[in-house]
């Protein structure tokens, strides 16, 4: 059995969210690293990904799987998602964006906050 995934994987502003490099839709790189660890049920990605919708991930879901990145199987009445071999290839190239965010953090949010102070 598979460790659960921690609630607070994701930080509410999580760099992921800020960083203008985007590895599918919005969720899809919280996806990604949510099945990095194994397959995992649609209900255990929930947990650390409580803020979107049911109906927006598994659009997620359904991308991801379009793209060759995850293969969604179905054993013993359940469904569970897992990444393909190419979907592991990703991870590399997504750590160096993450740490590329991570170094920039500061800088990419004065840049967002002063969009919203021109927009005022």
């Amino acid at each position: 059995m598979a460790v659960p995934l921690d609630p607070e994987m994701f930080d509410e502003l999580c760099p992921s969210d800020l960083s203008p490099i985007r590895f599918g839709d919005k969720w899809a790189g919280m996806v990604v690293r949510c099945l990095e660890g194994g397959p995992r049920r649609f209900s255990e990605l929930r947990v650390p990904l409580r803020g979107v919708t049911a109906k927006v991930l598994t659009r997620s879901l359904r991308r991801l799987e379009a793209d060759g990145l995850v293969r969604r199987s179905v054993l013993a009445g359940r469904v569970e998602y897992a990444l393909t071999p190419l979907g592991r290839s990703l991870l590399g190239p997504m750590e160096v964006a993450c740490a590329w965010a991570r170094e920039h953090w500061e800088e990419l949010l004065d840049a967002r906050e002063g969009m919203a102070t021109a927009a005022d």
